[in-house]
């Protein structure tokens, strides 16, 4: 895994769940991580704990729905540790409900945090990329980004755009990779803002089988560790036991 060794990796999300465990292994492994979230407690005590291993952690409030906001946190992650080798685009949102709740302002929340904090993060990433001569994207999709369910149209409808967005930019792109991690079911803080009875129950029932964080921490450090000519375009992670 000696790849991981120094890169610069500005994880969006990083307060809980996928992005915290990313940011853990990550940094066990050599990389200089710099976290960005809303929660910005969060993020001083998680970046206190990899120092106290050893690691090297920065951190600043981000809201990844502001385009000046995230061109801000890649360009701090740059003047902090002198380059961005990563972006892990992983934040996002899943208030699940059926269209006919017609949850309208839900469904704008999820294209906002989904899709264009995305979106941002490439925009932001890009360039200092290209100056650099290469870098590394990796995109959080979902299962949902290859099976819809009820409840789930407009979630399942951003995590197909961030896959579409993915291959799109990995085909325009030469020296730059990109990465999609589509995780199955993983207990993590993501759909506590589910206001649906409904739709928080069926999640619940879903999460008897889940994995944790952990194992989509893993496969983005297998991402990030392989060659610079080797792109790892998707990695789909799932319970063994689950049908979806």
């Amino acid at each position: 895994m000696s790849n991981a060794q120094n890169k610069v990796i500005a994880i969006t999300g990083a307060s809980s769940g996928i992005g915290e465990a990313s940011a853990k292994l990550l940094a066990q492994n050599g990389a200089k991580v710099v976290l960005g979230a809303r929660r910005t407690q969060r993020l001083e005590k998680l970046a206190a704990a990899i120092r106290a291993q050893g690691g090297i952690a920065e951190y600043k409030a981000l809201d990844v729905t502001d385009r000046e906001d995230m061109k801000a946190f890649i360009h701090f992650a740059k003047d902090q540790l002198g380059r961005i080798d990563v972006v892990f685009n992983n934040a996002g949102v899943m208030p699940l409900s059926p269209m006919n709740a017609l949850k309208v302002e839900e469904w704008d929340n999820m294209i906002n945090v989904n899709i264009h904090g995305v979106l941002n993060g490439i925009a932001a990433g890009l360039p200092i990329m290209a100056a650099q001569g290469g870098g590394q994207f990796i995109n959080t999709a979902s299962i949902g980004a290859h099976v819809v369910v009820p409840a789930g149209a407009v979630y399942c409808a951003t995590k197909y755009a961030v896959w579409a967005i993915s291959e799109g930019l990995r085909q325009e792109s030469q020296n730059i990779r990109v990465t999609t991690i589509s995780p199955g079911v993983v207990k993590t803080e993501l759909g506590s803002d589910i206001t649906e009875e409904s739709a928080k129950d069926a999640l619940q029932e879903f999460r008897k089988i889940s994995l944790t964080p952990d194992a989509i921490a893993r496969a983005v450090l297998y991402a990030v560790s392989q060659p610079d000519d080797v792109d790892v375009n998707e990695v789909i992670v799932r319970p063994t036991a689950s049908a979806f």
